[in-house]
Parts: structure tokens; sequence; C-alpha cells
């Protein structure tokens, strides 16, 4: 299996660091490679910044379409461009948000997310909505630190113990997903801290999430369905 990786951020910076994270969840008959956009912007926090990423999101799945790859993980919690691109490519399209919290509610009733910063929370609650389950999603927690500033991972994994333990013991968390793809790596110390803490709770890591079920969609040898993402009718577009 190949997985394309379209990391939705203008610049190479992050590329690395996404390759690497992806390949420790492949298997051993896949294939991973990752690019980011010529056009868009440095990170996606806003829906405005959504709207701006998507038209080099779809560049990207067209490239993805002529190189034959068999599933493609757009990384961003966000989901920016996974229904636009499912309607144009013939195998599995996902984003970080819709694998993660669709994993989380087999694992506990309530769930909590912990992701950035407060201008995605308004996101957040309409993609619980749009997937019809608003009524799983407890609390949204944020840790104050911008996708770029992730990179400071000792900042990142104190907020995120912090906020993590009080999702549990303050807002009655059954399971946790990490809200943004650039939380890299810290899934697993994370649950090993809130079990020291007493709370044996799963934490969802939605680059993981993402990969594992597009690498299950394949071998079911299912894609988008034609009568939901429906092929957009030819006309005149300025792109």
């Amino acid at each position: 299996m190949h997985i394309r990786v379209i990391v939705p951020l203008i610049g190479n910076s992050l590329l690395d660091h996404v390759i690497e994270e992806a390949q420790i969840w492949v298997g051993t008959e896949t294939t991973v490679d990752a690019v980011s956009l010529t056009r868009g912007t440095a990170s996606i926090e806003s829906e405005y910044d959504e709207a701006l990423a998507a038209p080099g999101i779809l560049d990207r799945i067209a490239e993805a379409k002529a190189d034959g790859v068999d599933g493609v993980f757009i990384s961003c919690f966000g989901d920016p461009g996974v229904h636009a691109a499912r309607e144009v490519i013939d195998v599995p399209v996902v984003g970080g948000y819709e694998p993660a919290m669709l994993t989380a509610m087999s694992l506990g009733e309530k769930i909590g997310i912990v992701t950035v910063l407060p201008n995605v929370l308004p996101m957040l609650h309409s993609l619980s909505r749009r997937y019809g389950i608003d009524n799983r999603v407890g609390a949204i927690r944020v840790i104050d630190l911008p996708v770029l500033g992730l990179e400071d991972r000792q900042a990142m994994v104190d907020r995120l113990y912090e906020q993590s333990l009080a999702a549990v013991e303050s807002d009655g968390a059954d399971v946790l997903v990490l809200g943004c793809t650039g939380m890299l790596g810290v899934a697993r110390d994370l649950m090993d801290k809130l079990a020291e803490a007493g709370h044996k709770v799963p934490v969802v890591d939605p680059t993981g999430a993402a990969i594992t079920w597009l690498e299950g969609n394949h071998r079911l040898g299912v894609f988008p369905s034609r009568s939901t993402y429906m092929t957009p009718p030819e006309k005149e577009r300025s792109i």
C-alpha cells in the first residue's frame, strides 16, 4: 500500500517529523511519503486558514490521484478539504478528526479533546455536530500553544498533561483524543503519566488513528461512496 500524507501548510519544516511519525504506525507492506502545500498558510488555526489552505490541498489531491496512491491522510485535526477530496479521488481520504473520534468512541463513553488554541474550538464543535457525535464529546480543553509552538516539546507535554488530567478529573472524560496532528509522539507517555496518577484512560493519537484507518480501508477494498461523494459536474472553474 502507498499512503500519501498531505501536510496542509506552506513550507517544509515539518515534513521530516511527519514522515518519521507516520512510519511508526504503518505496516511492513506500506510505503508512505509526505508533501506540503505551495499555497496556503503556515498553520491552520481558524476557518479562515482552512479556507485558504483548501485550494493547495486539492492541488495535492490531484497529484496523488495521478501518482496512483492507495490512501491519503490530510494531516490536520480539523479535516480541511477532506470531503471535497473524496469527491475527486477513488481512494480513502481522512483527516485527523474523524478516524481519531471514531476510534475513541469504541474505547469509552465520554470523549475529551485536548487541542491547541481557543480559536479552533468553534471548528471542532462544528465537526462534532457534522459527524453526529456531539452528545459523546465532553469538554474540549486547550493548552494555549499555537501549532508552530508545539516544537517546544517540554511545554507541550507539561500542558497536555495538565489539561488531560483536568479533562479526566473535572470533566469526566473516559477517553482522550489529542486535538492536533502536530502533537507528535506523546500519546503513550501521556497515558503512562495519567496511569501513574490513578487514571487508566486511553489517549488516541490522530496520526496513528488515520494511518491505521487507511490501512484497514485498503485491506477491506473500500472507497468513498459515489452516492455521497458525487463527482462534481463539469463546468468552467477558475482555480
